[in-house]
């Protein structure tokens, strides 16, 4: 089986389930934090919309600079609404799954780096990127979000199974 078609149900069922705790992003708690030094909740939600991208460039690109040298830094996307972030991560989603439907075996062989003003930070195969870097990624930003929502008293969807909110 190829590669490409191995990570497609995962990437499907990932993304999937990270749009159920989108959709429930509290638009008038954009700000909140649970901590001082937390990120505030719309720019979670946000960097989670965005990490999708990352599997596009890793398999169209051989790197990314986050901080190239001369040229701009990387900033991430203000938190505008929730409407504007589901279709930031829709949009980000289908970009990337249909790089990835079409991405052959050697090309999901190819290393590809990330840099921060030119230093390499880690280079890794675009399959290795596509599970760690971006599936990984938003699983772990996906728990928080979660912690984020429980806390602000928004009804939790069925992750890996019930919730306590959500019974299947």
């Amino acid at each position: 089986m190829p590669i490409a078609q191995a990570l497609l149900p995962e990437f499907d069922r990932e993304m999937a389930i990270t749009r159920t705790l989108l959709e429930r992003v509290p638009a008038d708690k954009a700000d909140w934090k649970p901590h001082p030094r937390s990120t505030a909740l719309g720019a979670l939600a946000q960097h989670l919309a965005t990490i999708p991208s990352l599997g596009m460039r890793a398999i169209t690109l051989t790197e990314v600079d986050m901080n190239p040298p001369g040229g701009a830094p990387f900033t991430p996307p203000r938190f505008e609404s929730t409407e504007a972030l589901l279709a930031t991560f829709d949009a980000n989603v289908q970009q990337t799954r249909a790089a990835l439907a079409a991405a052959s075996d050697e090309e999901l062989g190819v290393t590809w780096s990330l840099k921060n003003a030119g230093h390499t930070i880690f280079a890794l195969p675009r399959a290795a990127v596509l599970r760690t870097m971006m599936m990984s990624h938003i699983i772990h930003h996906r728990g928080q979000l979660s912690v984020y929502l429980r806390l602000n008293d928004v009804p939790l969807p069925s992750i890996y199974g019930p919730s306590a909110d959500t019974p299947m």
